[in-house]
């Protein structure tokens, strides 16, 4: 089982066929999976895409490259249709969408053959899932899934591959959050779109960040014709999507409903300010998600800022409670 969520490889452990005899190996990044192949320690392989160090596809790369013997299925929540070709074209023998369920995990298994498998070890060694799972870890896996549904969304739109990001999870003081919100108001060529976002005792804002540099490239992915569909107004179609997508996964993971307001042009970066100001009090202590999305054969960027107000701490917790036991 090669992921570095700890919350994704206790899903996996859990939902692994009780029969099934097999000694298991766990890897917490793309390096430390292929070492273990490499050993002898992966004749069937559990790979994430999405990793620090080493990432899915560099692993099914070095494992053709190399000649290793290993039957690898991809289980990721990158589920743009050029991610599932290529790890097909790479040689994974199939592809599981996060989150997924005990039978559909089983009855991949058993179409592969690989239930029955000859060469299984005798006996079965398998790590107690006695790890406890961190709130952090438990809505990084979260929002990983979030991410990836919202860049299918956004491949779709532009007709490119996004290169998705490991999302950075942090729970920010007010100083802390200031100074980053600074920085991004202190850019001149950025532009910054803000959308209010609130349901279940949950509220933040969410903070899309584009370089200006860029806009006219990616008007022409979008192939916006006419003149009279200005570059923000395609910025706040492109933010509608990618934002809404994100919460909308979030939402359905934690089972709540988000309100989600209109998204705005933060306009001369004078409203960070403002934006500051008017949630000084409820951001005393802020859950910051951060996330950097690139599309692969162009020089575009842009950066999605979540921010969770120190009140909707509780209630993410109570709702991800499930996961963590």
């Amino acid at each position: 089982m090669c992921d570095d969520s700890n919350m994704a490889r206790k899903q996996v452990l859990r939902a692994l066929p009780a029969d099934w005899q097999v000694s298991i190996t766990e890897a917490g990044d793309g390096r430390q999976g292929l070492d273990a192949i490499r050993r002898g320690l992966g004749q069937v392989v559990l790979l994430d895409l999405t990793m620090p160090e080493m990432d899915g596809y560099q692993v099914l790369s070095a494992i053709r490259a190399e000649g290793l013997q290993a039957q690898v299925i991809v289980i990721s929540g990158d589920v743009q249709e050029e991610a599932l070709r290529r790890v097909r074209e790479l040689g994974a023998l199939a592809f599981l969408k996060k989150p997924f369920d005990q039978d559909e995990l089983r009855q991949t298994l058993d179409q592969l053959g690989l239930l029955n498998a000859s060469g299984q070890a005798q006996v079965a060694v398998r790590p107690e899932p006695t790890t406890e799972i961190s709130f952090r870890d438990a809505f990084r896996e979260t929002v990983n899934v979030a991410i990836g549904r919202a860049a299918a969304l956004i491949a779709k739109v532009l007709g490119v591959f996004v290169q998705l990001p490991v999302p950075n999870v942090n729970i920010l003081e007010v100083g802390e959050l200031h100074m980053a919100l600074m920085d991004a108001g202190n850019c001149n060529q950025l532009t910054a779109i803000c959308q209010g976002f609130i349901g279940s005792g949950i509220a933040g804002e969410a903070l899309l960040m584009f370089h200006d540099s860029e806009i006219a490239d990616m008007a022409q992915l979008m192939q916006r014709q006419g003149a009279e569909y200005s570059d923000l107004e395609m910025l706040l179609d492109l933010s509608s999507v990618l934002i809404g997508a994100c919460l909308s996964s979030i939402a359905d993971q934690i089972d709540v409903v988000f309100s989600q307001g209109h998204p705005q042009i933060l306009g001369q970066h004078a409203a960070i300010d403002e934006l500051i100001r008017v949630n000084r009090q409820r951001w005393k202590k802020t859950l910051a998600v951060e996330i950097s999305y690139s599309l692969e054969g162009h020089d575009i960027h842009f950066d999605l800022l979540l921010l969770f107000t120190e009140d909707s701490i509780e209630r993410l917790t109570h709702k991800l409670a499930y996961l963590m036991s």
